[in-house]
């Protein structure tokens, strides 16, 4: 009864006004800090794949998953399994957006489970709430929706996407990245990405204007310290690496950051509601002027 209770979807509503119930679901000790290859794992996955067909969105080809194989440090071979979903563009003209969030975490360790609400149960609660939100108003460009496994271990997911693309990597004309979007005590949620591609600025900087939550542009050059240019630290790096433009939108590290007290209970749920409003206007903003993005 309890696995039940745990993929049951929240019922449909205005995009976003569920985002609060994924994080969690996605956060709950059930799902055992979703390592990779793990029954928790498959649980967060089992939920994911009941919000799309809620959301109504279509697999690529024949299926949702995707999985691919690769092989930790300590010499484990393991399954991962990304989900990818596409939203039809009404007025395509050969350029997509990708918008990307992990769903995997940390798992367990010495007993204490890592629930990773904010890494990244708050990013994939955002990719649904995009999701929602471009079935409600459908995209000018085809929209690619994607919960990628396996970033804690070095990108692996984003790595076997990029590196058998279910559409040519030209055919990208931006990824959109979430990764902790819920938890910041002075209310701020950064997009990175404006700063080695200038495309990008005029477009964020509108969105800032009149964004939910103090929308600030940086963490992506080296100069306050290579450690605070987030260009590699989540999935987006695998895209930057292939070319493909991209933008990362998520919070500064704070103390729950891999700690096991990283639970839903700590999220500040008004700065998460207006992190998500924010990400839903930004990527219909790249949609609307990806021409000016795309390369």
């Amino acid at each position: 009864m309890l696995v039940s209770a745990l993929i049951a979807a929240p019922a449909l509503a205005g995009p976003g006004d569920t985002a609060l119930d994924d994080v969690k679901v996605l956060s709950a000790d059930a799902m055992q800090g979703r390592a990779p290859g793990t029954p928790g794992s498959q649980l967060a996955r089992t939920y994911i794949l009941e919000r799309f067909k809620l959301i109504g969105v279509a697999p690529i080809g024949e299926g949702f998953e995707r999985p691919f194989r690769y092989t930790r440090k300590d010499g484990t071979t393991i399954t991962g399994v990304n989900l990818a979903a596409r939203i039809k563009g009404t007025a395509p003209d050969g350029k997509a957006l990708v918008v990307t969030a992990h769903y995997d975490h940390v798992g367990v360790k010495d007993g204490k489970v890592y629930n990773g609400a904010d890494d990244n149960a708050s990013g994939v609660a955002g990719l649904l709430a995009v999701a929602e939100a471009f079935k409600e108003k459908p995209p000018l460009h085809d929209v690619l929706i994607v919960a990628l496994d396996a970033e804690e271990g070095g990108l692996r997911g984003a790595k076997a996407f990029v590196a058998q693309p279910p559409i040519p990597l030209s055919a990208i004309g931006l990824n959109v990245n979430f990764d902790m979007l819920s938890k910041n005590a002075k209310g701020e949620l950064y997009a990175a990405g404006a700063s080695p591609q200038p495309a990008l600025k005029p477009i964020l900087e509108a969105v800032a204007k009149t964004a939910p939550v103090k929308l600030k542009l940086g963490h992506d050059t080296d100069a306050d310290g290579k450690e605070n240019n987030w260009t590699a630290q989540s999935d987006h790096g695998a895209f930057a690496e292939k070319g493909v433009a991209w933008v990362y939108f998520g919070v500064e590290d704070h103390p729950d950051y891999h700690q096991p007290t990283d639970d839903f209970e700590t999220i500040p749920q008004p700065f998460f509601k207006a992190s998500v409003a924010t990400v839903i206007q930004a990527t219909r903003a790249f949609d609307e002027r990806l021409a000016e993005i795309a390369r």
